[in-house]
């Protein structure tokens, strides 16, 4: 049973994937990733009530609110088997220090009511367990993500194609994208500026593609205009754009086809489900070297990773991969075999299924005891 809560407004629906995957599932009209306590406090009674009717040995939850929710209805209802992964964390860059220091509270309370925490990756571990001590070591397991690639490496060149042509980017052109919300967390500002000094330190023809939406959108276009680039959108639609921003993109695997370069410019990231997916397309990643972000690119080979707000270190890189088609193309193939051969969801499944079978047979043990 997949139970989820509504997305914000300039979110994407994901439920097409669930469609297209025949996945049944209910949605929560009162769980939001706001925190407003009438309705998370409804949410939490309807919880209650699905748990108590479908019995599940397990509840695996994910996100925040979801997990936060989820984890304390299922251990009210007595639940044997709680986990909690951890895509990302808000333990910094979010938000102030007072309020920091209450997530972390919430999320200890949280982790001794699991029976276990799932990691996405060796660096995500090491914060969530030694630095901001939210559980210990042996309560974590660490399970790379695991994601359907194949569809990244089929008609690459139609879609390829496909994709300049609705966005009139041309053919010889340096395609730079960025993939995600466009909140202050990924710091697009920093991509734009970026950007900027690129087109004016090289002589190749570069476009900068910005693939998501967010609170900050209104902004970063008036901010790309201030910097003189010029703007494409889906309702300002222009010739040889300088920067085009698409709004959410479902079928990322085309979008992928269509760029050359992906970046990355977080200030915090757990495992950025958008560089696998991108070395998956044989596309080399710049990325500033943040959470998990290092577990999934390896530096000089597949990427490159640079430090938060190296401004001249990111250009640089930049320029290395706009200016080399060989090094675009040397790790593009690295980052391919890389990712499928330790990312594809088979692998993240049998992880899965083993956890699973370790905490269902050490509740029994215990009971037995």
């Amino acid at each position: 049973m997949l139970i989820g809560g509504q997305k914000d407004d300039f979110e994407e629906s994901s439920e097409f994937i669930l469609q297209e995957l025949g996945v049944e599932y209910t949605v929560l009209e009162t769980m939001r990733r706001e925190i407003n306590i009438k309705q998370d406090l409804r949410s939490y009674r309807e919880l209650k009530k699905i748990i108590s009717e479908f019995k599940p040995d397990i509840v695996h939850t994910h996100a925040a609110k979801a997990g936060a929710m989820g984890r304390l209805a299922a251990y009210n209802m007595k639940v044997p088997v709680i986990v909690h992964t951890f895509h990302g964390h808000v333990f910094h860059s979010y938000f102030g220090k007072l309020k920091t220091g209450i997530y972390k509270i919430l999320e200890r309370y949280l982790a001794k009511k699991s029976t276990g925490i799932i990691t996405l990756s060796t660096m995500q571990h090491h914060e969530i367990c030694d630095i901001h001590k939210i559980c210990p070591r042996e309560k974590a397991h660490i399970v790379p993500l695991g994601i359907d690639l194949d569809r990244f490496q089929e008609n690459q060149e139609k879609k390829r194609t496909e994709f300049r042509q609705e966005w009139n980017i041309e053919q010889d052109t340096v395609a730079i994208g960025i993939v995600g919300r466009v909140v202050p967390i990924k710091n697009h500002s920093f991509f734009l500026n970026g950007l900027s000094k690129l087109k004016s330190i090289t002589n190749k023809k570069i476009t900068g593609v910005i693939i998501g939406d967010g609170d900050l959108t209104d902004t970063l276009i008036l901010e790309a205009k201030e910097l003189g680039l010029i703007v494409s959108s889906p309702t300002e639609s222009v010739l040889n754009p300088d920067v085009v921003f698409t709004s959410w993109i479902k079928a990322i695997d085309v979008a992928n086809a269509g760029l050359d370069i992906m970046c990355l410019t977080s200030l915090n990231e757990g495992t950025p489900v958008s560089l696998i997916e991108a070395q998956a397309s044989s596309l080399p990643v710049i990325a500033t070297n943040v959470g998990g972000v290092t577990d999934i690119i390896l530096d000089g080979k597949t990427g490159m990773l640079v430090n938060v707000n190296d401004f001249d270190q990111y250009v640089e890189g930049l320029l290395q991969l706009t200016e080399s088609k060989d090094l675009r193309e040397l790790m593009g193939t690295a980052g391919k075999e890389y990712v499928f051969a330790n990312f594809h969801y088979m692998q993240f499944c049998k992880k899965m299924e083993n956890i699973y079978s370790q905490l269902l047979q050490s509740v029994k043990t215990e009971k037995n005891d």
